[in-house]
């Protein structure tokens, strides 16, 4: 009884130390060491299936790791020809209704009634014996993730030479394992997905102004201690208005969706940017690091860039960057009231190019001015935050 409650008490820690990961990489890591310690192993991984590249991906390593084994590997992938039993046996198994079996592999060879649902004899094991061989592992079990129906991944599970051999009971609860850890890996997922629609706007699949809120106060903070560089680039698309009443709104998304993907190239060019959209028209390049002329050249190209769409008027365009002489910025919202007053400028001045706050005296007196009137763009955004 001792046992059954202990394995419970397992089960239990294992649900709520992955539903209290904050990131997909703590939920994994949350699983592996959890699934690691409820069987008394001293190593676990946590493997996804990728189906378009037909690899078993390890998506993360645990417990006492090997020679080159990487918490968090970047590519540690393995063809998933070598381990048929996550395509072919199990596969066929669930999709004729059948429940999905954890199974034991040791580096001496098969060990009897520990091996599943009919496993002997597919000829999957040689890889894994091999891993465990070179590994200096003596056993593991190794039970497959199913997420909504389908094979998602594996759960390994592995002790050293030496330790005892994992049984078939560990098998089956090893199963239950697995159920667990789909169940938190599906929580995980809806959570992730959940804050992806929190920060992207749904037109353009750019960051949302929320996004930007966020990225800026942690840059205007690092600017503070470290004194990084923080550049802010805010554009609006001329000409939306009329697209829209010429030719529907439609067809203005489209100019918003294009205009998007060229902000998104452009920022591409400056490495860690995050391109946005503020809302309506308005868009925005966030960038951390890159010094200001490198953020002037790549604005200067992107309003060539806009200038070339088939439909609108090009963007008007403001820079605001530390970089340059505009006095303390203690508040993301003091860089956006300069960014916004560049934009302001460049917008009545019909420039083609940006305008860079600290380059343009205007800008200075037009960031700190009271507004003259309710259509000097709700008086420089940042204002009311």
């Amino acid at each position: 009884m001792g046992g059954e409650d202990a394995r419970l008490r397992a089960v239990v820690a294992l649900a709520q130390t992955m539903a209290a990961a904050h990131t997909p990489r703590g939920s994994w890591r949350a699983a592996a060491l959890g699934a690691c310690e409820a069987l008394g192993g001293t190593f676990a991984a946590l493997s996804v299936w990728e189906r378009g590249g037909g690899r078993l991906r390890v998506l993360v390593n645990a417990g006492e790791r090997g020679e080159g084994e990487e918490e968090f590997p970047e590519d540690e992938t393995y063809p998933v020809h070598r381990f048929p039993e996550i395509t072919e046996f199990l596969h066929e198994r669930w999709a004729a209704g059948g429940e999905p079996d954890a199974w034991v592999e040791t580096a001496d060879g098969p060990v009897d009634g520990a091996s599943g649902g009919g496993a002997p004899g597919r000829g999957y094991r040689h890889q894994r014996v091999v891993a465990l061989r070179r590994r200096g592992r003596g056993s593991c079990v190794v039970a497959p993730i199913v997420l909504h129906g389908r094979a998602w991944g594996e759960l390994y599970v592995a002790r050293p030479v030496g330790e005892p051999v994992f049984g078939r009971a560990d098998a089956d609860f090893a199963t239950v394992l697995a159920a667990v850890v789909a169940a938190g890996i599906s929580q995980a997922e809806r959570l992730e997905e959940v804050r992806r629609l929190a920060f992207t706007d749904p037109l353009t699949g750019l960051a949302n102004r929320r996004a930007v809120d966020v990225r800026l106060d942690e840059a205007v903070e690092r600017h503070r201690v470290d004194g990084v560089v923080v550049s802010l680039v805010v554009c609006d698309v001329n000409g939306l208005k009329r697209v829209n009443d010429t030719h529907g709104h439609a067809v203005g998304d489209r100019l918003l969706e294009r205009f998007g993907s060229v902000l998104s190239r452009c920022g591409a060019m400056l490495p860690g940017a995050l391109a946005a959209r503020l809302g309506g028209d308005e868009f925005c390049l966030l960038a951390v690091g890159p010094e200001t002329d490198e953020v002037v050249r790549v604005a200067t190209e992107l309003c060539e860039r806009a200038a070339g769409l088939e439909l609108g008027d090009g963007v008007a365009c403001g820079i605001a960057s530390t970089g340059d002489p505009i006095g303390p910025v203690i508040s993301a919202r003091r860089l956006f009231r300069l960014a916004d007053a560049a934009q302001y400028r460049a917008k009545a001045a019909r420039s083609t190019g940006p305008v860079v706050a600290g380059r343009d005296g205007e800008v200075l007196r037009l960031a700190d001015a009271p507004p003259r009137s309710p259509h000097e763009r709700r008086h420089l955004r940042g204002s009311n935050r």
